[in-house]
């Protein structure tokens, strides 16, 4: 996989609520449907291909566009891979078939026995003789905050050739290490500028917790931690087959021709055109990083023509 060095575009939208709306299109990565998920990899494919590990064992759901992106890369590096799902979120998707398409061995637990299982399957495939590399669910730790320091700088970049400046990044928060690599840029550069979260599943405390201890583990301890961390918790159940969700989608396609998905991005979109209103933004330069999940935008395609979610 050859992305490293390509810098994703962004794109200005149009005005919105008396402010200048832009996308980061991390969607538009070359590989895999592009995403969070694939500036992730990266490093882990990095990291495999150094150490001529031959087995990846992974975690993540149906949904999963962490567990499709990685099961990709190691059918194009041939390279085993074993996915642990949790049966509580096993529904068939786009994500899930392209994961079967992949050739990925997929063992389905109750989520509250995910932990003893990896750890099962890891001793397992060593005895077998396997190099086993395991990869966290969501691409977490300090590779996937790392990879969103790098989206970072491109931001910063951006404005420096734009004459720019963003006073608002929002996104789709899930697993933590976005939403921490982009407040590590923040605070590293020392910028003046709010980094806004909206969850697709996890409450608060919870999720905003699992940030800032991302935070904390990449780059130490700072007082700004705390207040640079904005966690959106409000707009996790806009999603499938929820007519809010659907006209967001519907919106974003027709105006924009951009995919949105129910299960992360357009939770995201939606939650922060809500922010926006809710807290009266005006005259405001504001940027959504489109974070992938193309495929599962055709998984609601019949909902959004006929509101069949069957």
């Amino acid at each position: 996989m050859n992305i490293e060095n390509i810098v994703t575009p962004i794109q200005k939208l149009d005005e919105f609520l008396g402010n200048e709306l832009y996308m980061k299109r991390d969607d538009l990565l070359p590989f895999s449907f592009g995403g969070n998920k694939a500036r992730k990899a990266v490093y882990f494919f990095e990291e495999i291909k150094k150490g001529k590990y031959n087995c990846v064992v992974t975690y993540g759901s149906g949904s999963s566009n962490h567990v499709r992106v990685i099961a990709n890369l190691c059918a194009s590096s041939n390279i085993e891979c074993h996915v642990i799902a949790p049966k509580e979120a096993f529904k068939v998707t786009n994500n899930s078939k392209m994961r079967e398409l992949f050739g990925a061995k997929v063992t389905v637990v109750p989520v509250d026995d995910v932990h003893d299982t990896i750890e099962n399957k890891i001793k397992e495939l060593e005895s077998e003789g396997k190099k086993v590399y395991f990869i966290p669910g969501g691409g977490h730790g300090n590779l996937g905050t790392k990879a969103y320091v790098d989206c970072y700088e491109e931001i910063k970049q951006y404005e420096k050739e734009n004459n720019v400046f963003f006073d608002y990044i929002f996104f789709a928060s899930g697993t933590g290490t976005t939403h921490a690599g982009l407040i590590v840029g923040k605070l590293q550069n020392h910028d003046d500028r709010a980094i806004i979260g909206i969850s697709i599943a996890r409450p608060a405390p919870r999720g905003r917790n699992v940030v800032l201890e991302s935070v904390r583990e990449y780059m130490g301890d700072s007082p700004d931690i705390e207040e640079s961390t904005v966690f959106v918790d409000d707009y996790r159940g806009v999603g499938y087959g929820d007519t809010v969700s659907e006209q967001v989608i519907k919106d974003v396609l027709i105006r924009y021709g951009i995919p949105l998905d129910e299960t992360y991005t357009g939770k995201a979109f939606y939650g922060m055109r809500e922010y926006i209103k809710t807290k009266e933004i005006k005259g405001k330069k504001i940027l959504f990083i489109h974070t992938g999940g193309t495929p599962l935008f055709f998984d609601s395609l019949n909902g959004l023509l006929y509101g069949d979610y069957n």
